[in-house]
């Protein structure tokens, strides 16, 4: 059975239980280490285990096959940890008085023994590299074990000595958040945020809070629901500009042109877009009016959607792509007037018509056969056609 462990400063790993049935939460336990063994306390079990391993960062850094659980902690045992967590302040003082008589530019955050007092762990901050290696040898020499450091960061040094953060309650990260991912400043603007006193959203190790990431995907999905902040919006009371939106109580601060502000529920603004449109109309630099969701859902089922550049296939006088009234604009095609006649007429005319030319350049009717745009085998610029019709020679 697969079993988390948590140790001190809310390290984790995994192990492997293997004894019948299921060890009790928050059970002290020994287990196998590096070098020795070393003791924590049950975190999960079972099926909640295999899940965090495979979703978290120390999941999936852990080693296989696994270590074992070596057995259940007795008292004794547990009281001799108790000590060893009590020793830990005075190892960290005199860590910090070597590290300061050699002048390293560095922070001692903590220190931690292992169960069996054969590896001391400190850990330490530094802005940039640091040749600890005197330092290690004379710590190896007072404490006559052996000595591995660790170079943390802010965060992580938050995550290990714990404390209570602004809202109150034990760090996240120390209590029960199993990964610490960064978080951009960005994510305080899309929440609204002020971004101009950090100290406002920041936690104690002085970056952005990790709360901030919980809520941000729900701000997101609830502002694409609203015309943006700053744009003009067609009403029916004319052109106005949004200047709030209110994503809890779902309403739209609107300030036209000239006159007062006025607050008006989401749904009524969706009304009173001018032509009853259910979308912005949207204004950018002109008189462009962005397509809502609503109005391309509609153009899909209706298959009214097409592309404004092209014509419009429905209007009078207007023949689709690939009919022979229809020219576009090709360098290397000619443009051809729609001739009098009805269309029969005008297939028989230009069929009947000879291929010329004329001083290597070459006017052809196309005979129902003009490229279009984007046709396999279309040409441009690449000098006279062959004449399929007339092979090795040329045309009269």
């Amino acid at each position: 059975m697969l079993v988390e462990v948590t140790f001190k400063g809310s390290r984790r790993d995994f192990f492997e239980w293997p004894y019948p049935g299921a060890p009790a939460l928050k059970t002290p336990v020994i287990v196998q280490a590096e070098h020795g063994e070393d003791m924590g306390t049950v975190h999960s079990t079972g099926e909640l285990a295999m899940k965090r391993r495979a979703g978290t960062t120390h999941g999936k850094a852990s080693r296989d096959p696994l270590r074992k659980v070596v057995r259940a902690a007795s008292a004794d045992e547990i009281a001799r940890a108790a000590q060893l967590r009590a020793d830990e302040h005075e190892v960290r003082a005199r860590a910090i008085e070597k590290a300061r008589a050699l002048g390293l530019d560095l922070k001692v955050s903590d220190t931690e023994w292992q169960w069996d007092k054969k590896r001391l762990a400190v850990y330490f901050t530094a802005e940039h590299r640091v040749d600890f290696r005197q330092f290690v040898r004379q710590l190896e020499g007072l404490f006559g074990a052996r000595v591995h450091m660790w170079h943390i960061g802010v965060r992580d040094e938050a995550k290990r000595l714990n404390g209570i953060g602004r809202c109150g309650r034990q760090f996240c990260s120390a209590a029960w958040l199993p990964d610490l991912t960064p978080v951009k400043s960005s994510v305080a603007k899309d929440q609204h945020l002020s971004t101009l006193n950090p100290s406002q959203i920041s936690g104690a190790c002085g970056r952005l809070m990790c709360c901030l990431r919980y809520e941000h995907e729900f701000y997101v999905e609830q502002r694409r629901r609203f015309p943006k902040e700053g744009k003009l919006v067609r009403t029916s009371a004319g052109e106005e500009k949004v200047a709030s939106v209110d994503i809890f109580r779902e309403t739209v601060t609107l300030r036209p042109l000239s006159g007062e502000p006025r607050v008006v529920p989401l749904e009524q603004l969706r009304r009173e877009l001018a032509g009853e449109l259910p979308a912005w109309a949207l204004r950018d630099g002109g008189d462009r009016a962005a397509a809502s969701d609503d109005e391309a859902d509609d153009a899909a089922d209706t298959g009214a959607a097409r592309d404004p550049r092209e014509p419009d296939m429905d209007a009078p006088g207007t023949d689709a792509p690939g009919t022979d009234a229809y020219a576009p604009d090709r360098g290397d095609v000619a443009e051809h007037e729609t001739e009098p006649g009805t269309r029969d007429e005008q297939r028989e005319t230009r069929a009947t018509q000879p291929a010329t030319r004329q001083g290597g350049q070459r006017d052809q009717a196309d005979g129902g056969h003009r490229r279009r745009r984007g046709h396999r085998g279309g040409r441009r610029g690449r000098g006279p056609r062959k004449d399929h019709n007339h092979k090795g020679g040329n045309t009269t």
